[in-house]
Formats: C-alpha cells, structure tokens, sequence
C-alpha cells in the first residue's frame, strides 16, 4: 500500500459566518468613510452654491480617483499575498511584501508630485472643462498632489493589516485619516474662507497623519526598524524572483485599475459635455454610489482575506464556504442599501447642494442610480475573491472585456437616451464585470489546490 504526499502541506480551517463579519463589519465601517468624505467635501463647495467651484472640486476628485487607482496595486497585490503568507504559515507574516510594497509607495508618490503640471494640462484636454470648472479643479489640484507619497503608504499599509485579517487596526487608521479630513474640511472652507484649496489642505493633513501612524504600528509590531532589517535584509527585499512576481501583479492590476478608472472618467466626462448641471447632478449620484461601494468592499475585504488565506493553506472546503458566505451576505447588504439610497436620497440630495437645477437633475435620476447597487455587487465580492487568490490576469483581462463593454453601450444608448442611456450603460458595465468574473473563475477553481 502506498500514500501519496500532497504537493504542498495543507492547513485544513472552516469559514463561518462569524469569520466573514469579523472582517467585514470593520472594513465596512471604515472603507464607508472615504466616499463620506467626498459627500462632505461636496456638501461644503457645494453650499457656496457656485456651479464652476463644485463641477472643478468633483473633476479634481475624480482626476485623484485615477491617478492613485493606477498605483492600487499597492493594496490590494499587499493583501492578497499577505493573506496567501498566513494562509501558509510563512513565519514573517507577509512583512517581505508589505517592505516592498512600501519602498514602491515612496518612489512613485515622489514621480507624481515631480509630473503635476503635465498631468494637469493633460486633464484638461481630455476633460475638457469650462473655464471655471477648470480654475477650480487647477486650485484644488496644485494642493492635494502634495499628499501622494502619504496616500500610496496607506495603501501598502493598509494591504498588510487587512491582508493579516487585522480589520480592526485598518479601520482605526482608515476613521482617523477621514475624519480629520471631514473636520478640518469643514474648518479650512466654511470657517477660513480658503474655498477650494481649503478641502485639498484637509486631505493631505489627514493622509499624512495616518502614514505615520500606520508605520509606526508596523514597525512597533516587528520590535523596531533594527529588527525589520533582520528579518527582511536588503538582499531578500531586492530579490530578483520576488520583485518580478510583483512586478507582474502589479502591471495587471494597474491595468485593472486603469480601466475601472476610465469607465468612470468616461461617465463623467459625458456629464462634462452636457454641462454644469449635468456633470454636478450626475457626480451626486455618483458619490453616492461609492458610498453603497465602499460599504460592500467590507465584504469584498472577507472574501479576499478568507479565500487567499484558503489558498495558502492549500485548503478547498475553505475557499468554497467563503466563497458561498461571501455573496450571500452581499445580496442581503446590496438590496438593503440599494433602498436605503432611494429613500434617503432626496434628503441627502438637499443637503449636499442649494442649487435647484442641479438638485432637480440629481433627484429624476435616483431611482436608475440606486439600482446600481445590486447590479454592481457581484463584481465587488469577485474582485475580492480574484484579489485573495492573486488571479491579476484574470482580473485585468476581465475589466477590459467589461470596459469594451460599456463604451460599447454608451455608443449605443446614450445617442438615444441622453442621461438615462448613461447610466444604463453603467449597469450594462457592472453586470459584464460579474459575469466574466464567474465565467472565468469557474474555469480555474479546480487548479487552484494541489492535490
């Protein structure tokens, strides 16, 4: 009688319902701060009740959205392998990644600052604004470029508490950072008088703060700088296998990123063309589609931890249930908040802005937007299933199928819908996403595990 040994050791665990809100409840809570604290830096220019001040604010934001979604990699290629380092009992718990993926966030956060003016003249052809929108979104610009570096060190960082399941030091970190940039918004515009630039100087003070925080944690938890030297020397931090690996993870997912990123800046750059109204009532909606977003990537943040765990420990039953679990309970937070947004939306709509044309606009547009939140929940909880197990061709080449997608769709429906062909293009986008995301990893589960 003979046995076989399993090409590599499995660590057999169970995912219960209690394991999936351990870490979605927190990073629900915490990822819900961010789009807040664009409402609230909405709200604030909003109520100054100057069209051009809120168009530029929301095209600056937007321009932010893009440029650090193609260094998101940071976070997410962190998490994952961070969770494939638990999930096999590496003994440094993913600290080789999260050093590398530190050192990245410094040098490309300094390449932003050094190519600002060529950035923002280049988002100005392809936006093309009116001329205040685009004084407006130059002001508000020429300040917050000066939180890149600290932006992308929260990224890293972040992918490494959340990649260890460590929800809750995340969701410390991610409520500090918004909330002194929701207070210190308010203060800079309402009580300084600073307008736009006042909302840039919050988020950079409140990016910086937590940066520095969240390295001081990690170098806490490790017992100092002279004890991550140790155990990350620089020939293991330089090594020439690792940093193809996340080289290749991070072209993908950067491309992944770039393409989620266009989708929106296409949306919104229809908006531009139909004018002021029409750019600030959709970039309502807009926010508060994120809010629904950020809310369900708490879920996402289960999957991902969960089923990278699973694969490596090299353990199947495990990457099932959390799998199941997972989109179960999105279904249930998606229909929630997909009501929740159509009764409070016409309250909330009230509040972030005093002018009735834009307030008109956002209001007949409701009810297609808050839909969106169950069309887009499956490709939420996949991306955190595809970023858990570290699937980045799979998640790259299926964004971009999507992406074709939807400007085939907004080609087709816009011309004949205006606004409303818009956003049924939105939805077109988010449920190819799902279905290419399914299609797909059905077809690789099974090579996943070694036997």
């Amino acid at each position: 009688m003979t046995t076989t040994t399993p090409l590599r050791p499995q660590y057999p665990f169970v995912v219960r319902h209690g394991d999936v809100w351990k870490i979605a409840l927190p990073a629900s809570l915490a990822f819900i701060t961010e789009p807040i604290v664009g409402l609230v830096d909405i709200t604030v220019i909003g109520r100054l009740g100057d069209a051009s001040l809120l168009g530029g604010l929301v095209l600056a934001a937007l321009l932010f959205d893009v440029l650090f979604s193609l260094a998101y990699f940071l976070r997410i290629g962190t998490a994952g392998l961070t969770a494939q380092a638990v999930g096999a009992r590496e003994a440094n718990g993913g600290l080789v990644h999260a050093s590398r993926a530190i050192m990245l966030a410094v040098l490309i956060g300094i390449a932003m600052i050094a190519f600002a003016g060529p950035i923002l003249w280049l988002s100005n052809r392809l936006l093309a604004p009116e001329a205040g929108v685009s004084a407006a979104m130059g002001e508000y610009f020429a300040v917050r470029i000066w939180a890149a570096p600290f932006a992308l060190l929260n990224y890293a960082l972040l992918g490494w508490f959340y990649g260890r399941a460590q929800a809750t030091t995340g969701m410390m970190l991610q409520m500090l950072l918004h909330g002194i940039d929701i207070v210190l918004s308010i203060w800079f515009v309402h009580g300084l008088g600073w307008g736009v630039p006042g909302a840039a100087w919050a988020t950079v003070i409140g990016q910086a703060v937590a940066a520095l925080l969240g390295l001081g944690l990690l170098v806490r938890h490790f017992g100092g700088l002279g004890r991550i030297a140790h155990l990350v020397p620089l020939t293991e931090l330089l090594d020439p296998k690792g940093l193809k690996r996340m080289f290749g993870l991070s072209r993908d997912l950067m491309i992944r990123s770039m393409a989620l990123m266009g989708a929106y800046a296409w949306f919104a750059a229809q908006g531009t063309r139909m004018g002021e109204v029409a750019l600030s009532g959709n970039a309502l909606l807009l926010n508060l589609l994120m809010v629904a977003g950020y809310f369900l990537d708490g879920i996402a943040q289960a999957a991902e931890q969960l089923s990278g765990k699973a694969l490596g420990a090299n353990w199947r039953p495990a990457f099932d249930q959390a799998y199941r679990l997972s989109f179960a309970w999105g279904f249930m937070l998606a229909a929630g908040l997909g009501l929740a947004w159509f009764a409070g939306g016409p309250w909330i709509i009230g509040l972030m802005t005093t002018n009735a044309e834009v307030q008109q606009h956002a209001l007949l547009y409701l009810p297609v937007a808050a839909l969106c939140a169950v069309t887009f929940m499956p490709a939420v909880v996949f991306d955190g299933i595809l970023v858990g197990t570290t699937l980045n061709v799979l998640m790259r080449n299926g964004m971009v199928a999507s992406l074709v997608v939807f400007l085939a769709a907004v080609a087709v429906l816009q011309p004949l819908w205006g606004n409303w062909g818009l956003w049924a293009a939105l939805h077109c986008w988010f449920l190819a996403r799902g279905a290419i995301y399914w299609w797909a990893l059905e077809r690789r589960k099974a090579g996943l595990f070694a036997a």
